[in-house]
């Protein structure tokens, strides 16, 4: 199983068995072990995956880690586990916060199971920080958390690749936290700068509270104006470029394949998330009997994705290098789950044209 595939297990063993899953112990083994495991690490391997870790000089004797990871001979990961009913603070950090100090982490997990709070140094070295850069509910996945963990995998584990993406994450997630609470509840130097070029009159708290609901409307409908524009965009610049349809093959018993209204909207789709990376003309779609394959350059070994939707549950196939993997999709909206996936390998096609131009250039 990939780790993909494994993390969608242990995310639905949460949802269905969470009442069994109350004590720390319980925790460890039911969640945190396999979460280990599908990042690739041998939980059975106690010089790799150490229980109980302690380490000298702490300052308070008998206290210990839940675990530490230990990759190529040092210690870069600490673990602390709480109950699953435990609500996460900062007061929880204390135990990590001392060993962080004293090995040479770079970065501590503290978790009850559910949820999983990422930190590391990036305010002042050897220090963790208080605040996470990395949070998330393991009982509800988000296809975009799958690069993050990635890079946490044992076998590509890069320390310096993971600080430049907690750096990111840190700070992007602060913003976006802080416009949503923005949008939910506009405060008064907010609703005093949106309508600054609107209304010239003096501020007051009687204004404040009837541009107040005004505010709040306007930029969830402005984010509900921007996500339409950029969809009926892109469908746009799909059918400019349509041009000629590529012939279906004939099946061996020269039925003809039919190309169904679902498999062109679903090739629009694909297209219209990789037209960020490449040109939407080189983009193009070959029916099969078996599922439609969307090509970059026509080209069968250069597959974007396959959509499998000749059958009652539907399943799209997006690739890793040359690894395919394939996913559920209940919607055609569901594609839109991927989109980092597919802008991901189009990249690598991109990559690969300008390393096959780059002779040429120099030739020339």
């Amino acid at each position: 199983m990939s780790m993909e595939e494994k993390l969608r297990a242990l995310s639905e063993r949460i949802k269905n068995h969470s009442s069994a899953m109350l004590t720390e112990e319980a925790v460890k083994t039911s969640v945190v072990l396999p979460f280990l495991n599908a990042l690739g690490y041998d939980v059975f391997d106690p010089a790799e995956v150490i229980p109980e870790f302690t380490a000298d000089a702490v300052g308070k004797k008998g206290e210990k880690v839940d675990y530490a990871i230990k990759i190529d001979g040092q210690i870069r990961i600490l673990i602390e586990c709480k109950p699953l009913t435990t609500n996460l603070d900062k007061v929880h950090l204390a135990q990590l916060y001392r060993y962080f100090s004293v090995t040479d982490a770079k970065f501590a997990i503290l978790t009850n199971g559910r949820t999983f709070n990422f930190h590391t140094d990036l305010e002042a070295p050897n220090k963790l920080d208080d605040r996470p850069f990395l949070t998330f509910d393991l009982s509800e996945l988000n296809t975009a958390l799958f690069p993050e963990l990635t890079k946490f995998v044992k076998d590509g584990f890069d320390v310096e690749g993971v600080l430049q993406s907690a750096h990111r994450l840190k700070y992007t997630s602060g913003i976006k936290k802080k416009i949503s609470e923005l949008m939910d509840e506009p405060n008064e130097d907010f609703i005093r700068m949106a309508i600054a070029d609107v209304y010239e009159g003096r501020f007051t708290a009687a204004i404040k509270e009837q541009f107040g609901p005004m505010v709040k409307n306007a930029f969830r409908e402005m984010l509900r104006d921007m996500v339409q524009s950029r969809i009926t965009s892109a469908l746009a610049t799909t059918n400019v470029v349509e041009m000629e349809p590529v012939e279906a093959p004939k099946a061996s018993d020269e039925e003809e394949i039919v190309t169904t209204e679902e498999e062109k909207e679903g090739y629009m789709i694909v297209r219209a998330i990789a037209r960020e990376v490449i040109p939407a003309s080189r983009i193009m779609m070959r029916d099969q009997r078996s599922y439609c394959a969307i090509l970059v350059d026509n080209n069968n070994r250069r597959p974007l994705a396959r959509l499998w939707f000749n059958r009652s549950v539907k399943y799209i196939s997006i690739f890793e290098g040359k690894e395919e993997k394939k996913f559920r999709i209940d919607t055609l909206d569901h594609i839109y789950d991927y989109s980092e996936n597919i802008r991901s390998t189009a990249r690598s096609y991109a990559a690969t044209q300008a390393k096959e131009q780059t002779p040429e250039v120099a030739e020339q």
